[in-house]
């Protein structure tokens, strides 16, 4: 019996080596269950159509070098903003709806001051999605 069907992977192609942990507990559960994962990123801001396509590729290969390294199927969501107003946290509960997905791992970081006033997106998504979420510390 299998629990779940799609897993989404927040990424931050800028940030890969503190994800380390997170790729590879849902790199573990995606090819040990065969289940297909989508990784979702959302760039850091508007971009012109030229760095929109080169976000979309970068985001794509690193999906496919994923997905070969460990022996899943695996798609890739950007997430480009159309102006500065985007929220972070609402463009992954979106790409969540849509990616069809039930289930969510992510990486956090460990908790300081500023997680007081402000949670953080893992906190955000685990608290907001109606599927399960692994938040990878």
């Amino acid at each position: 019996m299998q629990f779940y069907h799609k897993i989404m992977v927040p990424v931050d192609l800028a940030h890969l080596a503190s994800l380390d942990k997170a790729l590879q507990t849902a790199a573990g559960l995606a090819a040990g269950y065969r289940i297909p994962v989508c990784y979702v990123s959302v760039a850091p801001g508007p971009l012109s159509a030229g760095r929109a396509d080169e976000f979309r590729e970068a985001l794509d290969s690193f999906a496919l070098d994923q997905a070969e390294r460990h022996g899943f199927e695996a798609t890739a969501r950007a997430v480009i903003p159309e102006d500065d107003r985007l929220d972070v946290r609402e463009a992954l509960m979106r790409a969540l709806e849509e990616s069809g997905a039930d289930l969510v791992v992510m990486a956090s970081h460990i908790p300081d001051v500023d997680d007081r006033m402000f949670a953080s997106n893992a906190a955000y998504v685990a608290s907001s999605a109606p599927i399960t979420v692994m938040v990878v510390r």
